[in-house]
């Protein structure tokens, strides 16, 4: 099935949304996402793909255009990072909250300031309460797949919530890897052609899209929104599924888990760190450490519940973040999974790590000293300090 071919990550989220048959396409270039619309727009050129693109000046006008699109009854892309992802904010609230179904490629970069350009996870963890349902990829290939996934997970009548496809910038955005592109026959047979009829706009049935909505109506907006992300989890574990038994390739769902079956101490990773981190971990198990890894692939809807299962019979955890959460002095996701553990002080020791900011490395040294200070404090239970990957 598929064509070998090798390609950066930002080409492969295009490649995979030119096979999703896009009707409409709006971005604008911004560092490190620049070649994703760039690509695709050489493909429209090039009659490659037969998609309306449209030129805009901004990323405010780019998520614009496409809900526009979509309230048209189309099927859009879009692709964005940070202060880009920052300008377009007041669309892309608006876009999950009338719970339009699209994908976006989001190429993770710091924001300013300082000034850098640099990869990061901040820029998606600002909106992470926006609505939208957030998956991070740590390969290409889960890029070219999970775009694919998003749309059919965006476009389920049980979810109709936009999609963010995560991934870090530069270090997957511009490195190349073998990629197996599904050719478009399998595609056209997993993703079904779309089919929105919730809110499309149509003169002979003329009706007030974004209504001034009074708080009583607005309570029932925000539950469905909520309903809809519970709805989503299930959904995710199903299509993975789906996409496994026809492509071969299973994610496992929400999250995905190495080494955790007999595990004491475990690390959390998220994005383009985890391949480093599985390579750590065996390490560790030559070392006499029974260390595992759980890989966080949608951060939302969070999947508490999966976690806390994964979670059953160890004695320590970490979760390594490529971001901070301002006013705690911990990542952003070292206080959710701490959250979905709700006794974790009781029963593990705990810390939250932090690394990779700004485009620094996070190195297979910095992983494996996670693991053996996990080790360590493994029979002490409660929260430790949080350990900074550091670099001279």
């Amino acid at each position: 099935m598929g064509k070998k071919v090798v390609l950066t990550g930002n080409y492969s989220a295009s490649e995979a949304a030119a096979l999703c048959r896009p009707d409409l396409i709006a971005a604008y270039p911004i560092t490190p996402q620049s070649s994703v619309v760039e690509y695709l727009a050489g493909m429209v050129h090039n009659g490659k793909l037969d998609s309306n693109l449209v030129q805009v000046e901004s990323e405010h006008s780019a998520c614009s255009v496409v809900q526009g699109a979509i309230a048209g009854g189309g099927r859009v892309f879009t692709a964005t990072s940070a202060q880009g992802l920052a300008l377009m904010f007041e669309p892309y609230t608006r876009m999950s909250t009338l719970r339009f179904p699209m994908v976006m490629a989001l190429a993770t970069r710091e924001m300013t300031s300082p000034e850098t350009v640099w990869s990061g996870q901040q820029d998606a963890m600002c909106v992470r309460e926006s609505g939208w349902i957030q998956c991070f990829c740590d390969s290409n290939q889960e890029i070219v797949d999970m775009i694919i996934q998003g749309y059919k997970l965006a476009e389920n009548k049980k979810v109709l919530l936009p999609v963010n496809v995560c991934y870090d910038g530069f270090y997957s955005s511009h490195l190349t890897e073998g990629v197996d592109l599904p050719l478009q026959e399998e595609v056209d047979q997993f993703l079904p052609p779309v089919h929105i009829n919730h809110c499309v706009l149509d003169p002979e049935n003329p009706f007030a899209l974004d209504p001034l909505t009074p708080g009583p109506l607005m309570l029932k907006y925000r539950k469905s929104h909520l309903d809809a992300m519970e709805a989503a989890l299930d959904e995710i574990e199903k299509i993975d599924k789906e996409f496994g038994d026809q492509f071969g390739r299973y994610y496992g769902g929400a999250i995905s888990e190495y080494k955790t079956e007999d595990a004491d101490v475990v690390i959390v990773t998220i994005g383009g760190m985890t391949g480093t981190g599985m390579d750590a971990v065996d390490l560790a198990r030559e070392e006499g450490i029974k260390a595992g890894l759980i890989k966080l692939r949608f951060t939302r809807p969070f999947p508490a519940k999966r976690i806390a299962k994964a979670m059953e019979g160890k004695k320590a955890f970490a979760v390594i973040d490529r971001s901070v959460s301002f006013g705690w002095s911990t990542g952003p996701m070292y206080m959710e999974t701490r959250a979905a553990l709700v006794d974790a002080d009781e029963k593990f020791a705990h810390f939250s790590v932090i690394g990779g900011l700004g485009g620094a490395d996070i190195s297979l040294d910095m992983i494996l000293s996670t693991i053996r200070k996990l080790n360590v404090v493994k029979e002490e239970p409660g929260q430790k300090d949080t350990q900074w990957y550091m670099v001279d």
